[in-house]
């Protein structure tokens, strides 16, 4: 089989090493049927098409290139290849450049190294087989899951392209947990004026009719792959429709049955009745019917919402869950996250004491939309003369959360800017571990704070230090640094993966974190990105983090899909994957469990393994792990590495 050497010269860079005439001589002399030729710089524009007109012209059926780093100009030289009228993957590299002349000082060992590397390429060469890539129709369709402002983003990023998008939200609101604080830091500014804007955009801007909004709706299955997943989606009954509704609130007051509500939005301080807004000023701007508690669905006749409603059609009592089915090419996961359940810490007195409060419900007794209209009182219906804020409530320690949250502190220091302007005269502590400032807004807000005469900083090293208990109608805080007399405690607990992660996590092959977040590619350059082709993270589902670092995700996402699925344009699918050989396969499921891609279906009947295309990088895991050998990576066969080995050992 001829066999046709490039050596390249890359100016000085590798000629200056190595003597590339006496190498190709060499070359000669160890090896039938080859040729070699020096060429100045194959990858310039003359070089590429001196070497497609060679290869053309040349009768070899093989080519070696002796260059640089396959990562800078594989691609270029197997154009060139194609470009000539042959297969692209019957080509193979050397880095002569990286590997040899730039890291081997002794020209008689850099020769020897360059000639072995060679040699290892022609055998393996010799036996590449003719590939060739294929193409799949795709939809450019989006599914986003979450309407947080990471979601919301993403999806307005994605419809302004031109892009259908189907949002998906469980809640009846869109906007996240952000627009239901007053204020956000470290800038202040008012929590729902800042996302209102993209909210009406979404739901009624020049690009809404993109946008296909499921509010209490949850993504049901999941099956295929990038290009082309088949999702079915479970819509609950809002018995509302949106689109009639004026949200003029007069089916309210008529609804008969009255619970306390315990969602994060009323945070069990207000009543709610069985038809009833998320909050006042939510988005969509339209009530809702919570079945569990309607009296129709406990078999009484009730018709006291309908009957005073004046818009006809507004209110569907006869409306039953579906089931929706949409194709879509990418999938976003925006699904948010949510505080460490602080019942684990009893000392510090949650749910026991009930002027010890998390953040969260901090926010909402302090917020104009939330269920006491910005009052906050003891339970002797006072106002607060003294206030404790506890940073890292559980994180920063092994026993719970051992990392930080990187938010907590910001809005703590929030929280006694706020405090400080509501009541003037108010004494505040904070307890901290450290004082995490991240941006460029952050530290402008601590100085302000630390400047306030009434506020004190105190360090603490652990939870298990703090014992808070109630005396007489007080709350005493012991530590190892003394005893504190307060009115009220604010707890900053650690943001933690909601618990719809892990089943989502299941349904679309998710890897997670040790802290059980969505695991993705690289934390640094990839972190939009999972380890599943085709599904982006964006968010606090991610990683803990602010508004910002939400926003730009969402729109990193979105990129991400833009980039990837592009009308008009087929879906390239490379040919250098694994497969499977279902007779040699023992069913044991290794490859399954190990595949970093989730590129492997395990059957459920006989255990079998079998590789979809689309989502195997080649990474060769499976075909190293198989016990059986049944698995075989295309353009790295066994046969293929060890022909190489041994032309370099030979």
């Amino acid at each position: 089989m001829k066999t046709r050497i490039y050596l390249c010269k890359c100016g000085n860079n590798i000629a200056d090493h190595l003597d590339l005439a006496r190498l190709a001589e060499r070359i000669g002399q160890a090896h039938d049927q080859v040729e070699v030729v020096t060429v100045d710089f194959l990858c310039s524009a003359e070089g590429t098409e001196f070497l497609s007109h060679d290869i053309k012209n040349s009768g070899a059926e093989r080519w070696v290139m002796g260059a640089c780093s396959p990562r800078d100009h594989e691609q270029t030289f197997r154009k060139a290849v194609e470009s000539a009228g042959e297969n692209p993957y019957l080509l193979q590299m050397v880095n002569l450049r990286e590997q040899v002349a730039w890291v081997t000082d002794a020209p008689n060992r850099a020769e020897a190294k360059a000639l072995a590397l060679i040699s290892g390429a022609i055998r393996r060469v010799r036996l590449h087989q003719p590939l060739s890539d294929r193409e799949l129709e795709i939809t450019t369709a989006t599914l986003v899951v979450g309407a947080g402002p990471a979601g919301m983003k993403c999806a307005l990023t994605l419809a302004e392209a031109g892009r259908r998008v189907i949002l998906v939200e469980k809640s009846p609101a869109i906007g996240g947990k952000p627009v239901l604080f007053e204020e956000v830091a470290p800038d202040l500014q008012c929590g729902p004026c800042l996302l209102e804007p993209m909210m009406e955009e979404l739901l009624h801007g020049k690009n809404a009719e993109n946008i296909e909004l499921l509010t209490l709706a949850e993504l049901a299955e999941v099956k295929g792959s990038f290009g082309n997943f088949f999702t079915t989606i479970r819509q609950h009954p809002r018995h509302i429709d949106p689109a009639v509704c004026i949200g003029c609130y007069e089916c309210i007051a008529p609804c008969p049955v009255s619970v306390t509500d315990f969602s994060d939005y009323q945070i069990g301080r207000a009543e709610r009745k069985a038809i009833a807004f998320a909050y006042q000023g939510v988005l969509p701007n339209a009530p809702y019917i919570d079945g569990s508690l309607c009296l129709r669905n406990q078999g009484k006749a009730c018709s006291a919402c309908l009957d005073a409603c004046p818009m006809p059609g507004a209110i569907q009592l006869d409306q039953e869950e579906s089931i929706i089915a949409r194709k879509v090419g990418a999938i976003v996961v925006a699904t948010g996250a949510t505080l460490y359940d602080l019942t684990a810490l009893p000392n510090l007195g949650y749910g026991t004491i009930p002027e010890v409060i998390t953040s969260l419900e901090f926010e909402r007794l302090l917020a104009a939309n939330g269920p006491t209209e910005k009052q906050l009182l003891t339970k002797a219906s006072l106002p607060p003369e003294s206030v404790l804020i506890v940073h890292c409530a559980g994180s920063l320690e092994a026993a719970h959360i051992p990392y930080c949250s990187g938010v907590c502190c910001t809005y703590a220091l929030k929280f006694s800017h706020q405090l400080a302007e509501k009541f003037p005269g108010i004494s505040i502590t904070h307890l901290y571990k450290e004082l995490v400032l991240p941006g460029k807004s952050a530290i402008a807000l601590a100085q302000r704070v630390q400047a306030q005469s009434n506020t004190v900083f105190q360090r603490f090293a652990s939870t298990a230090d703090l014992q808070i208990s109630e005396q007489d109608g007080r709350i005493v805080v012991r530590s190892p640094e003394g005893e504190l007399v307060v009115d009220m405690v604010i707890l900053c607990p650690p943001l933690v993966p909601t618990p719809e992660a892990g089943p989502l996590a299941e349904q679309l092959d998710l890897s997670r974190d040790r802290g059980g977040f969505f695991e993705e590619v690289g934390e640094r350059l990839d972190s939009a990105s999972s380890k599943v082709k085709g599904i982006y993270l964006a968010g606090s589902c991610q990683n803990p983090g602010d508004i910002r670092e939400a926003a730009n995700q969402g729109m990193a996402a979105a990129a991400y899909v833009l980039a990837g699925l592009v009308e008009g344009r087929n879906l390239a699918v490379s040919p250098v994957v694994a497969e499977v050989d279902q007779k040699l396969c023992s069913g044991c499921r290794v490859c399954g469990s190990i595949c970093p891609y989730k590129a492997i279906a395990i059957s459920a009947v006989d255990g079998k393994g079998a590789v979809n295309d689309i989502l195997c990088r080649g990474c060769g895991t499976c075909a190293a792990a198989c016990p059986a050998g049944a698995i075989t990576c295309h353009h790295f066969t066994r046969s293929q590495i060890m022909a190489e080995l041994e032309g370099i050992l030979a």
